[in-house]
């Protein structure tokens, strides 16, 4: 990051943490859809949705701690085993692409999934292909752009989960993404942990708590929807910014 910009851009990735933390709280998902398009302008691709990972794996272990007595083991157990399948694809196509084909495919696909949940009427299902599905298209969309929540709605919607337990659930189901996430990229040297500005990092770290706490006392007076459609405008702004730029730079304009 420039050092005259630090401080400015420092500001706005707090904003996204806290942003997206008290979202999850409330709504039981937010950090990713919030603070990945967010950190992936900041940052790059590359080492904003790397960032966005690690958010997760804090957030997700407080607000699981949190809301523990209504988290649904064996959903987790049915999704849980295909978020490595999912992830490897995920962290070769981000080694493989280049920073501006990443931001494309970070914005079309952000804007896809949030399209494909709002407009699609999903059918009702049941039996383990659904998690199937949902494991290994979360994974994959984890590793690869920070954001798993639609993925994990489309199947909520179908197998009529009840709003409680979901958003308990998700915590422990992002909670292994995000770790499956970071290990398999850094692993596979597709994100060097190294190159992430340590004020960042920080502040991420740091403010992640914060989001937390203040997200439980917003969860008392505002409804779960009301925070998904707050998180669905913030990250629709975000896609659509990200995807600009990387249009722009594919065409040799920024």
């Amino acid at each position: 990051m420039p050092a005259d910009l630090a401080p400015l851009l420092l500001v706005v990735a707090a904003s996204a943490v806290i942003l997206g933390t008290v979202l999850q709280r409330v709504s039981g998902m937010g950090v990713g859809l919030v603070v990945s398009p967010t950190l992936a302008l900041l940052l790059g691709p590359v080492s904003g949705v790397l960032l966005t990972n690690i958010a997760t794996i804090i957030s997700a272990a407080l607000i699981g701690f949190t809301l523990r007595r209504d988290i649904d083991w064996q959903r987790y157990r049915r999704l849980a085993p295909l978020i490595v399948v999912g992830s490897v694809p995920g962290a070769l196509l981000v080694g493989a692409a280049d920073r501006a084909w990443l931001e494309v495919i970070i914005g079309v696909a952000l804007l896809g999934t949030l399209l494909t949940t709002a407009l699609v009427t999903i059918p009702p299902l049941s039996g383990r292909l659904p998690a199937a599905v949902a494991g290994t298209a979360g994974g994959f969309l984890n590793t690869a752009v920070g954001v798993a929540a639609p993925a994990m709605l489309v199947y909520a919607q179908a197998t009529g989960w009840q709003q409680r337990s979901f958003a308990a659930t998700l915590q422990p189901i992002f909670g292994t993404m995000g770790l499956v996430s970071v290990l398999v990229k850094v692993g596979l040297g597709a994100a060097p942990l190294a190159a992430l500005p340590l004020s960042a990092v920080a502040v991420v770290v740091a403010l992640v708590p914060v989001g937390i706490v203040i997200g439980g006392l917003v969860a008392r007076r505002v409804p779960a929807a009301v925070g998904r459609r707050v998180a669905v405008l913030v990250v629709t702004a975000g896609a659509l910014s990200l995807l600009g730029r990387g249009v722009g730079g594919l065409a040799g304009i920024i």
